[in-house]
């Protein structure tokens, strides 16, 4: 209990900084908009593109780890889309913020930390991997599906080269793109590119979350409470049901890799949701009500998690 308290903690912390900035009158709603930017396009970036530089090529090709993760993003976005199908209400770049909301973790606050506690470097080395992908290749798709969708072309290759031309712009994309083909060299990054990317990417995590809690700020959230729940509830649950049955029953990983997986897919949702969604202007608040929601549960779920995972990882660590 104490290693996710002493994890999550501080990310309550930081949120309630923002909050409380605005609250006082520090800063306008207007500052929401700058914070994210800077996220968007400065910090964000930096952290992606060193992370992926420094990402061994072999474990960056896991494919096991790999499928038994995004086989439970997968599952919670099927079930998304397939609810979204049968009422026909909303249009699809709505659904695919909704399918973030389910399914993307928040590996690098909080997901990274806490494997780091429970179980040492042994937990952290499939920690970090996963980590870089589930940032880099579901902003990837998920940016591609909206841009698809709010596209204002009229055929389908038109709406492909739109979208195209958007995410070659993205600066996230770039930042992986970038540190994928480093890693490929085989090069070692300059100590002055190293020291630049890791102080400005670590500015990431906690400048989103101040936006977050700054956003909050004279905001009403109980509109929409019951889908709220029902996100929550497939990204704490679902999620980690779907990934411990594809980790432990039909790929076998190792207990380590796959403990690893099942503990990321149960991770409350990251604030990049946020970032993506304010930036489209696409279910903002109910975007914020689930990473606020699911973090607070996650105290809860984690918990019994690592407990129910010990005489799995006993002696691995």
């Amino acid at each position: 209990m104490d290693q996710v308290v002493n994890v999550i903690l501080p990310v309550f912390a930081i949120m309630a900084a923002g909050y409380f900035s605005g609250r006082f009158g520090l800063f306008t709603a207007a500052a929401t908009r700058i914070f994210n930017d800077f996220v968007f396009y400065i910090a964000f970036p930096a952290m992606i593109f060193l992370s992926m530089a420094q990402a061994p090529v072999n474990e960056s090709l896991n494919v096991p780890l790999f499928a038994a993760f995004l086989g439970g993003v997968a599952g919670v976005a099927l079930i998304i889309f397939v609810t979204a199908a049968i009422r026909r209400t909303a249009r699809p770049a709505d659904d695919v913020v909704r399918a973030l909301n389910a399914a993307f973790a928040n590996t690098g606050y909080i997901g990274v930390p806490l494997l780091a506690i429970a179980y040492g470097e042994a937990g952290l080395r499939p920690g970090l991997t996963l980590a870089v992908y589930n940032a880099a290749l579901m902003t990837a798709l998920g940016v591609l599906l909206i841009e698809l969708d709010i596209g204002n072309r009229r055929s389908l290759i038109a709406n492909l080269r739109n979208a195209g031309l958007m995410l070659i712009r993205n600066p996230l994309l770039l930042a992986a793109a970038a540190g994928v083909l480093w890693a490929i060299s085989g090069r070692s990054l300059p100590a002055m590119v190293v020291n630049f990317s890791d102080v400005l990417g670590a500015a990431a995590p906690p400048v989103a979350l101040f936006a977050i809690g700054l956003f909050m700020f004279d905001r009403r959230f109980g509109d929409g409470l019951s889908e709220t729940l029902w996100l929550t509830a497939l990204k704490l649950l679902a999620q980690p049901v779907i990934t411990a049955w594809l980790a432990f029953g039909l790929l076998m990983l190792p207990p380590m890799s796959a403990a690893a997986a099942v503990i990321y897919a149960a991770l409350p949702t990251g604030s990049l949701v946020f970032v993506i969604a304010e930036r489209y202007g696409i279910l903002v608040m109910r975007s914020t009500a689930v990473i606020l929601l699911s973090t607070v549960l996650s105290v809860f779920t984690l918990s019994v998690l690592l407990v129910l995972l010990a005489p799995v990882t006993a002696g691995l660590h």
